[in-house]
């Protein structure tokens, strides 16, 4: 991973079951398996998506007594935001359309 935390935040947000669980933390906490419950995958599978929204700020993971809960960090997605905003045509910011324009200009095959 990169070392610039806009680039940190993009990569992680570049998934769309990541994207999915950052939705649904919009609503409040959660529980670790609460979020994996409505996903066809392992629990694993999940706490590496989980593993990569943490490490880019996007979320927090603690341990409440036996059971791990994951918070939403809406300030880390500020300089994201902050950074499409200056593209204009992307207000109020739309994080798929955003991703295929970048699809678009970029010339990259869209994800399956």
């Amino acid at each position: 991973m990169s070392s610039d935390p806009l680039d940190t935040v993009f990569a992680a947000l570049g998934d769309p079951t990541r994207r999915a669980i950052l939705t649904m933390l919009l609503e409040d906490d959660m529980a670790v398996t609460d979020v994996a419950e409505p996903f066809e995958m392992s629990l694993a599978a999940i706490s590496k998506h989980l593993t990569i929204l943490t490490r880019a700020g996007l979320i927090t993971q603690e341990k409440r007594g036996r059971v791990k809960w994951c918070k939403l960090q809406p300030d880390a997605m500020r300089a994201a935001s902050v950074w499409m905003q200056g593209f204009g045509q992307f207000e109020p910011v739309n994080l798929d359309a955003f991703e295929r324009f970048l699809e678009s200009e970029l010339g990259s095959d869209p994800a399956p």
